[in-house]
């Protein structure tokens, strides 16, 4: 009997061994779970509070938005005329036009209106053709 009492002891220790191994991680396990959901908690509580002062800001926009929109609207102020062509800028349009350079890059290198160019090169071939 001594020779099969041995095997079944060593067999009960490793299956309680095994039993407090299982314990021990269901607890670790149950502990583990714990942390990330209070973790969990926290984290979600930081985005609420975060929402409600977005939602608060959100308000206080909407408000903003409500004042500015009963109030008068500002008369805006006319856009002072650019200067048209001046003597030099004239000359030198002038000048381009003689080089062969066309309208529209005369335009675009003496930042002034296409239409102010081609009236003053109609205005010069009119002057030409009457001299």
């Amino acid at each position: 009997m001594n020779a099969l009492v041995l095997p079944l002891t060593a067999l009960g220790g490793v299956v309680l061994v095994g039993m407090w191994l299982s314990f021990l991680t269901l607890a670790r396990a149950r502990a583990v779970l714990r942390d990330a959901e209070q973790r969990g908690n926290a984290g979600l509580k930081q985005w609420e509070a975060a929402l409600r002062a977005m939602g608060q800001d959100l308000d206080g926009l909407g408000a903003q938005l409500g004042d500015i929109r009963q109030q008068p609207p500002l008369a805006m102020a006319p856009a002072l005329p650019r200067p048209g062509l001046n003597l030099s800028t004239r000359s030198q349009a002038l000048r381009m036009h003689r080089r062969g350079n066309p309208p529209e890059r005369i335009a675009a290198a003496l930042q002034v209106p296409l239409q102010e160019v081609d009236l003053l090169l109609k205005v010069q071939r009119i002057i030409a053709g009457n001299l």
